[in-house]
């Protein structure tokens, strides 16, 4: 009886130990709080941002900037996320340390990004200001990717909707205060909003800047202080994470001879074509900033053929090599997400660029920024881009409820449609409070480009490469920014007349078309597939 009693114990031991190991191969739902402090950060994240998109371009025409030097002057800001994201992402995939995966980087990029706040509004002349731009966004960019690659890493499919619109929530938050702040500082505590004698920046906008690098640095330090990771290997046995590999939705991986080929293909292609681009705006004498794009196009190309040599010599494990070869991998979602990304971005720098220009020319009717109607005017597109970040705090948690009742395809676009008719309505409204019900609009599509993309897109992804395929994704937010910061500028001045507002109308087009390529993406792990 002895043995046969010692091996149903054994048995028993296990099936338990079985039980125990598929539990542990399932990554655990994270509780409400849970879910609030690893997302904290994106405060202060966006309390920078905030501050930089409602404010730079006045700092800029404050020191002497003209209207159609705007787009080039706000290249940094998508030229810095396009170098930076994905060497972030890459190394935070790589990384395992004291403080874990990827907070070392939420914390480097803050207190970069904190003195980079501080400087900024105290720049003596356009081109400083124009460099610490540059640098401001590198910082943010630093704490800012992986934090995308975060949600993936601890939150399970059905909880990581809810983790993006968390992390919409807090960005609303955060840039509901910093867009407002010259204008709650001027209104509400009396605080000059016109520079004094000998000063070129309002005390107000000094003031927010300096308010802003305490919030980012302290919202990033909650989070690092209060949120655990992963380790590598448990990140390995969550069976979750493994990517999916179902017919059409992921695309094979390429081997090394088809990637040299696409390497050595591609790269002679972009090389050439971005030569004859500069060749023609040379000969049809454009704007200069359109070699921006140009000179982009061929780099672009000289990056792929010195990824082929690397290739060629065999030395696949090169950094650039690796997230090259991602780039040429990705999955066949993210291909359709980056569609649009493309024109969703597109139309939101249309709005970051231009918004203060069309506001106070459209419909404050001066373009001089000497005057205090120029100033009410540049205060007001401040609160109106409170309202739409506010509005955005509030919708992100009900997209959820939306997309779990229909799906997250059908609630972007509607969201992004709702956003198009936002941007284009401002051409129609003469009163500065109207454009409150424009900015609505244009917060539910702000709302839903922050979460339902990459809701949709970590489900394709491999655990492993989430970080790597979280700044390659990037690639699709700033392309786009630096189209437009190449030629609003030329459509404006040569197309427009100089009239600021029709690119907000370009904007709200593009949305909509972003809106209509919604429905050719594979949602491969929809809870309503």
């Amino acid at each position: 009886m002895l043995p046969e009693f010692s091996a149903g114990m054994n048995e028993r031991n296990i099936n338990k130990n079985l039980l125990n190991l598929e539990k542990m191969k399932k990554k655990p739902a994270l509780r409400f709080w849970q879910i609030w402090n690893m997302s904290f950060g994106f405060l202060g994240i966006q309390f920078g941002f905030a501050l930089q998109n409602a404010n730079v371009s006045r700092i800029f025409e404050t020191l002497g900037a003209k209207v159609d030097d705007i787009p080039i002057l706000w290249i940094a800001a998508p030229v810095t996320g396009l170098i930076v994201q994905p060497i972030i992402g890459h190394l935070s995939d790589k990384t395992w340390g004291r403080f874990g995966r990827r907070r070392p980087y939420f914390l480097t990029g803050a207190i970069l990004a904190s003195l980079a706040l501080i400087i900024m509004p105290n720049s003596p002349t356009l081109w400083i200001a124009a460099g610490m731009l540059w640098i401001m966004d590198a910082s943010i960019n630093i704490s800012m990717e992986p934090f995308r690659a975060f949600v993936g890493d601890m939150l399970p499919g059905e909880q990581r909707t809810r983790g993006f619109a968390m992390q919409s929530f807090f960005i609303g938050l955060g840039a509901v205060v910093a867009s407002g702040l010259p204008y709650l500082l001027t209104n509400v505590f009396g605080i000059s909003n016109v520079p004094g004698e000998g000063e070129k920046i309002p005390l107000s906008v000094q003031l927010s800047f300096y308010i802003g690098a305490a919030v980012f640095f302290s919202a990033v330090l909650w989070t690092v202080m209060r949120t655990k990771e992963y380790s590598p290997e448990e990140l390995k046995s969550f069976e979750e994470e493994k990517i999916t590999t179902s017919g059409t939705t992921v695309l094979p991986a390429k081997t090394p001879a088809e990637l040299l080929k696409r390497f050595v293909g591609n790269g002679f292609m972009w090389l050439i074509f971005g030569l004859l681009l500069s060749g023609l705006v040379n000969w049809q004498e454009w704007q200069k900033e359109l070699y921006i794009l140009t000179f982009g196009l061929s780099v672009f190309g000289l990056i792929l053929l010195v990824t082929a040599w690397y290739t060629r010599q065999g030395l696949v494990r090169n950094g650039l090599v690796e997230v090259m070869a991602d780039l040429m991998n990705m999955p066949k979602t993210m291909k359709q997400l980056a569609v649009v990304q493309f024109f969703s971005w597109f139309a939101l720098f249309s709005l970051w660029i231009y918004s203060t220009a069309a506001v106070t020319s459209h419909v404050y009717g001066t373009s001089d920024t000497t005057t205090k109607l120029y100033n009410d005017g540049a205060d007001w597109v401040g609160i109106l881009f409170s309202v739409y970040n506010g509005f955005a705090a509030v919708v992100a948690f009900a997209l959820p409820v939306l997309a779990h009742r229909t799906s997250r395809k059908t609630t972007h676009m509607i969201s992004l449609i709702l956003g198009g008719l936002g941007l284009a309505s401002v051409y129609i409204i003469k009163d500065p409070t109207l454009l409150i019900i424009s900015m609505l609009g244009v917060g539910v599509a702000w709302a839903s480009i922050l979460s339902m993309p990459y809701a949709i897109l970590t489900g394709s992804l491999p655990a492993h490469k989430m970080g790597t395929y979280m700044g390659i994704f990037n690639f699709f937010i700033v392309i786009p920014q630096i189209l437009a910061a190449s030629i609003l500028g030329f459509f404006v001045t040569g197309l427009f007349g100089g009239e600021a507002i029709y690119a907000l109308l370009l904007g709200g087009a593009s949305m909509i078309v972003a809106a209509i390529a919604v429905l050719f993406v594979d949602d491969v792990d929809s809870p309503k597939n």
